[in-house]
């Protein structure tokens, strides 16, 4: 059977809407060299937090179901 590029990428999508909802908030570590003395090394980590809006998870998860939707119809 063969996937329509757009059902595929409305699969994709979908997930990531799904993923959006169910992982509202997630953080990332950036670490940087302050200051380097022969063997020694100086690091600080700094840790940021991303929001990622309900309002954005939605219109990913309806454009990917409209995209499925787009290329099963396609498909007939």
């Amino acid at each position: 059977m063969s996937r329509s590029p757009l059902v595929v990428a409305g699969a994709v999508l979908v997930v990531l809407g799904l993923m959006g909802f169910a992982i509202p908030i997630f953080t990332t570590q950036e670490t940087t060299e302050l200051a380097r003395v022969s063997e020694l090394k100086l690091q600080a980590t700094e840790t940021t937090s991303h929001i990622i809006p309900p309002l954005l998870s939605g219109g990913v998860l309806v454009l990917g179901i409209v995209l499925i939707g787009a290329g099963l119809y396609r498909k007939n």
